[in-house]
């Protein structure tokens, strides 16, 4: 597997992400959705990765600048046909190596609060995501959970 910057061009992961948006809709009410769409991620501040398995698109992931030390993780997603096969845990810790790389001295994120995210919320605890207040323009609903973690600067 290897994980690439991706300008977001190509069809098959406007599809990936199209199938993503279409998930999170289904399950999380209105105010609590947050997945950003394909024109979302092409913002100024975000970088994209995706993670492919040969020319297969296997997961993705991306960092939205918040400010000059923080930075949110967006859009992880990992194929259903490659759930639990370290695809989540090679794109969290390429970010987070991203992330640290870019100069970021935290990391936030925002998931859902349903038993659906659970493996998410056990693999961002497992990297040293500990509970959160919402930040940025997030306010706080049933429907999400607030994580964050501190970067180490390189040397540090």
């Amino acid at each position: 597997m290897r994980i690439v910057v991706d300008d977001l061009s190509g069809p098959a992961i406007a599809d990936f992400l199209a199938d993503h948006v279409r998930q999170m809709r289904s399950i999380t009410p209105e105010e609590g959705k947050h997945a950003l769409d394909l024109d979302g991620l092409r913002a100024p501040g975000i970088t994209f990765w995706t993670a492919l398995d040969g020319d297969l698109i296997v997961g993705c992931a991306a960092l939205k600048r918040l400010d000059v030390e923080l930075a949110e993780v967006k859009s992880m997603r990992t194929s259903p046909a490659r759930r639990r096969s370290g695809v989540a845990t090679a794109l969290l810790d390429h970010l987070i190596a991203e992330a640290r790389r870019m100069g970021y001295r935290r990391l936030s994120l925002e998931t859902g609060s349903a038993g659906f995210f659970e493996p998410a919320r056990r693999l961002y605890r497992k990297f040293g995501f500990e509970s959160c207040e919402p930040f940025g323009d997030y306010a706080a609903t049933p429907y999400n959970v607030f994580m964050t973690r501190r970067i180490d600067a390189p040397g540090e």
